[in-house]
């Protein structure tokens, strides 16, 4: 249990497992695999305690290791994962961004909707809006047949490489700043594409003003189009950042990669100046280098401490079915 100075890196009401595809990195095992310390305490009820009995240690768990896996429980359906994320008591904080998601129950939505078929980009949680969530809660209740993993990456190991290999170019970027554009066809959503949803879902109105205020408040500006869609800008946005008892890590807490070039989108210098190609393309080695796989199984919750973390979607054969709860 806790002691009084330090946090004791296990507890007796949860066991450390192991999982296919987990790194060590920086001397922490990532994700961290928790299990049931006995058979006969696999149940709903029986996690739910030792989560209410551990709440600081498990939140110490998530900032040491950025990514806790629960693994081996019974978890079933979006009423038990709620109640395991209403455990904690963080506090709820509402998804906005390009991606189709439905609302499921209390707490609980669908993970990105767009086609299976399609690989979503490794990305900070929400990194763009200034309010992002804390930590992002996975949990899979339909296990795809194939693919479909989630991989997730330590951010500042992607910062150490690039800092390394692109000193001056990271330089300039991080004093500059960044600024994207992302372009939201029309009002409609497309549920045929990740980034799929219209201007009306995403801002919760179908009043261009109110729309532009609220795009204001989260630190966008937008540029309405012929064709009823609406391109956002935003920016200046840093390059990285470096979060509180996060070991004064400095975190890719950008979207350059996943939005550089794209039909619907751009990323450049706050002031307009381009970014190499070959910089942001070898990025993207970079981050897929650094980034951990495992694969789903029925059941499964998984924490991630988004301010550590880029997470991303691989391609999976149907039926796949995730759900997501974000807390500040």
């Amino acid at each position: 249990m806790v002691g009084s100075m330090k946090m004791e890196f296990s507890c007796k009401d949860l066991k450390v497992g192991k999982c296919e595809g987990e790194k060590v990195v920086d001397g922490e095992t990532m994700p961290l695999v928790l299990e049931p310390p006995a058979p006969t305490k696999s149940d709903l009820k029986s996690l739910l305690l030792a989560l209410e009995n551990n709440k600081d240690w498990f939140e110490q768990m998530i900032i040491k290791n950025s990514a806790v896996l629960l693994r081996g429980f019974d978890v079933r359906n979006a009423e038990d994962f709620n109640e395991i994320v209403e455990t904690f008591g963080w506090e709820d904080i509402r998804y906005v961004g390009p991606a189709p998601r439905t609302h499921i129950y209390k707490r609980v939505w669908t993970a990105n909707e767009g086609p299976l078929s399609e690989f979503i980009y490794y990305h900070h949680e929400m990194v763009l809006i200034k309010e992002y969530p804390k930590k992002v809660i996975l949990f899979c209740e339909i296990p795809p047949p194939e693919g479909g993993e989630t991989p997730f990456v330590p951010s500042f190991k992607v910062t150490e490489r690039m800092m390394k290999e692109f000193p001056e170019e990271v330089k300039e970027m991080e004093e500059k700043g960044l600024k994207y554009s992302f372009t939201a066809r029309s009002t409609q959503n497309d549920n045929s594409s990740m980034r799929g949803r219209g201007w009306e879902d995403a801002f919760g109105t179908s009043d261009r003003k109110v729309a532009e205020e609220r795009a204001k408040a989260l630190g966008m500006e937008m540029e309405w189009l012929a064709n009823g869609g609406v391109k956002t800008i935003l920016g200046p946005r840093n390059l990285t950042k470096v979060f509180e008892g996060r070991k004064g890590r400095k975190m890719w807490f950008n979207t350059l990669v996943g939005m550089y070039g794209k039909e619907l989108s751009s990323a450049m210098m706050a002031d307009g100046t381009e970014i190499p190609e070959h910089v942001v393309k070898r990025c993207e080695e970079i981050i897929e280098d650094e980034s951990i796989q495992f694969k789903w199984e029925k059941g499964d919750v998984l924490f991630f401490d988004n301010y550590a973390l880029l997470h991303g979607r691989r391609p999976s054969l149907p039926p796949r079915k995730v759900l997501v709860a974000t807390c500040k």
